[in-house]
Order: structure tokens, then sequence, then C-alpha cells
């Protein structure tokens, strides 16, 4: 039984893109349907069984019709091929209010053949054809499903926090326990595990994050463990394997050196319980590139345009997302001829930010146009990096900042 894992599709990031002058649309969200594609056709060519989406298919929970359409396209192929495709919920899938659907409920709905979206702490149990496959679902909580309004009633944000992600073992030991040995098991979550790498710049982020103990998830009655909501692929855990696939494309610069790709488990279901995985493998794809090019000018040079060229150069800034910094003592930097400069970069395909550090008073600039098109947390992100703040410091700073501009932090909103 082959299946294919992958998560954090955020389909709807279109910062650092422009227009398309083919179809109009986002080029950044062409970027994300090409990668999408590739795992589609590998799951066609690929003998896949089952495909599964660790949660937050897309990047916030009201996509646009043509996100929606564009999604379903490919989703359609999975089902026309009856290739079973398991969509978890995540927390960019949630709806504001407790009454209204999600993001992906459209699928359920409509009964789409073959399509699946888990929703609930619970075991779905999912035909494919080299037979059935258990998947314990654990998608982003909702607050109100697991604690009654009494229950919370005095409770701080860090004490509803704990209170979940309490229930939330206890859920997951529940299915486990249920299980039958007979049938292949995985585990699907849409979660935080303690240990795991996260990056610096966290403008996915926003609101109350949960995170649970690796001992929560790595049981012996499973035979995989698919994770998402971190977007650095990383292997957590061992027999069974605990695997975060990570996102299909780079979001920001603090996935700059990241491989991007999605997973694919081999599952033996005559083997005993446990026992079940006998491959692994990282497919990469073709993400779009991130690169963040340092130019120190020393003092005396008698041309710092020329320097900072001569580095640009050295860089394959071809169809890359750039981000540009340039520390140089006061007084070089009425030196620097702007215009040469950004010819340099043109053929990169979206200049993010060209920052100026001079010695004497220490100024950082971000473009006006590049600041507009950033939210926040991000651009505070930026501004500390490029400050050299303290990694610790910076990570506190982020979270403060994330918790003063999210909208409903007791509800999960996003990363």
């Amino acid at each position: 039984m082959r299946i294919l894992h992958f998560a954090d599709l955020h389909i709807g990031v279109e910062n650092y893109g422009r227009p398309d002058p083919e179809t109009g649309l986002s080029t950044r969200l062409l970027d994300f349907l090409s990668t999408l594609d590739e795992l589609v056709e590998y799951a066609l060519t690929g003998g896949v069984d089952l495909v599964l989406l660790a949660g937050d298919a897309y990047k916030g929970r009201d996509p646009s019709q043509t996100h929606q359409r564009e999604l379903a396209r490919r989703l359609a192929r999975l089902s026309a091929a009856g290739i079973p495709a398991f969509l978890l919920i995540g927390n960019h899938d949630l709806p504001h209010a407790e009454a209204r659907a999600t993001a992906i409920d459209i699928f359920t709905t409509l009964q789409v053949p073959n399509i699946y979206v888990g929703d609930h702490l619970q075991t779905y149990t999912i035909p494919t054809g080299k037979g059935p496959l258990q998947i314990v679902a654990l998608p982003w909580p909702r607050r109100s499903r697991l604690l009654s309004r009494e229950e919370s009633r005095g409770m701080n944000i860090e004490q509803i926090r704990e209170r979940i992600e309490d229930l939330f073992t206890r859920g997951i030991q529940k299915c486990v326990e249920g299980l039958d040995p007979t049938i292949p098991a995985v585990l699907a979550g849409h979660v935080t595990i303690n240990g795991a790498t996260v990056g610096t710049e966290r403008s996915m982020m926003l609101g109350q994050d949960h995170s649970l103990f690796p001992s929560a998830v790595h049981k012996g009655e499973l035979d995989y463990v698919a994770l998402g909501h971190i977007h650095k692929h990383q292997i957590l855990r061992e027999n069974p394997m605990v695997v975060y696939s990570g996102s299909l494309q780079r979001v920001d610069f603090s996935e700059e050196g990241d491989t991007k790709g999605f997973c694919v488990v081999e599952l033996d279901p005559s083997a005993a319980q446990g026992q079940r995985l006998k491959d692994f493998s990282f497919q990469p794809v073709n993400a779009r590139p991130f690169l963040t090019i340092d130019v120190k000018v020393p003092p005396g040079d008698g041309d710092p345009t020329a320097s900072v060229i001569r580095e640009i150069m050295r860089r394959n800034v071809s169809g890359s997302i750039v981000r540009l910094k340039i520390s140089l003592p006061a007084g070089l930097d009425v030196q620097l001829r702007d215009g040469e400069i950004q010819e340099a970069l043109r053929p990169a395909h979206y200049v993010a930010a060209i920052s100026r550090e001079v010695e004497e008073d220490r100024r950082t600039r971000i473009p006006a146009d590049v600041a507009e098109g950033l939210t926040p947390v991000a651009a505070l992100g930026i501004y500390l990096e490029i400050r050299k703040v303290d990694p610790e410091r910076r990570e506190k700073m982020l979270r403060y900042a994330e918790e003063m501009v999210a909208e409903e932090p007791l509800d999960g909103a996003q990363e």
C-alpha cells in the first residue's frame, strides 16, 4: 500500500508575486499550483493508493472561487483515477464561528467520490485499491467542540491551551486503543510536536499554537504518523516514523534553505501491527527559490555600487525571490546608484526588499511598496532579522506580536 503524504498547501498565498500576463493570476498562486501538479502527476503515475493532506489546503478560511476551483480540478483528477484523497482540517481551514462550514466541507456536501474530510478527532477507515486503511485524524481543534462555555469560564488562554492539549492526548490514546490490529493504521495530525524545528519568520502563525509531546502520537500500534502545520520537512521519531512533510512551496525567507516536497510511504498490509512500514522516501518538488544577498561594503570603497553589483552577479538571482541587504560605512550610502542596482536584480522573479544598514545610525530601510504587501508580523520579522536581534528574543517578540494581532486567539485562527 503506497501512501503520499503532504501538508500546508496554502493555496492563496500571493506575497512576493505579480500578475501573470497570460492568466491574470498571481505568479505565486501559479507557483503553488505547479508544485501541486507535480504531486498529482506522481500519484497518477507512481502507483499511489491514497493521497493524504495533513491540513491547510488554503491560506485562509474563506478561499476565493478561483482558489476553490483550482484545488477541485486537481482533486477531481485523483478521484477520476480511483485514488482516494484524505483531507485533514488545518487551522487555516477553520471558520470563525462553529456553525460555519470549513473551507473544504464542500467536498463532503457534494459527496465527491474518493474524497474524505477529516474534521473530527476519530478513526476513519478509508477503502483503497490495496485494502482498507485506518486513519486516526487529529484536526486543528475547535475549542467549542472540546470545552463547554461553562468549563472554560474563568480560564486564561494558557489554561485553555493546556486543557485542549490534555484532551487531545487522551483522545489519541482512546483512538489508538480502538484500532483493528489486522488493518494498517496511520495518524494524520495538524499540530506542533514539541522538539520540532520551526522557522524564525513565523508570519503564517497568527494566534495560539497547540503543541503535544512526541509520546502523544508515537504509538506502537501505528504504522506511520503524518504531520502538518510546520513547514520544514523533518523526521521526529522512528518505529513508527513521525514525520512532517513540510510545505510544497516556500512561504517566506525563514524557509529559504529548506528543500520542499512530499513523502511517499510503503506499507505491507500483510505484516503485523506496527511492523508494516517497508519503505519511506521524500520526493523534492520544483519550488520557487528564495535568496538573501548580504553585501558588506568596506570603508574607503571607491565605488560601492560596483561592489554591490559584483556580489549580485555572483549569485543566481534568475527566477528567485530576492532580498538584498547592504551594510556600509556612513557617507558611502549616498554614493549608491539605486537604478543600477535594480537593473542588476531585474532577472529576479521578485525583489522583496533592498535594505541599507549604515554603520553610523544603524538605520534599516525597507521600500514602502514592499512593506505595504507584508503582514505586520512579517514586516516585524524582517526588521528584527536585519537588525540582528538575538534569535531567542526575536522569537519571543514575534510570538507576542502574533497574539496582539490575532483575530480570535481562543478559537485557533491561523498558521
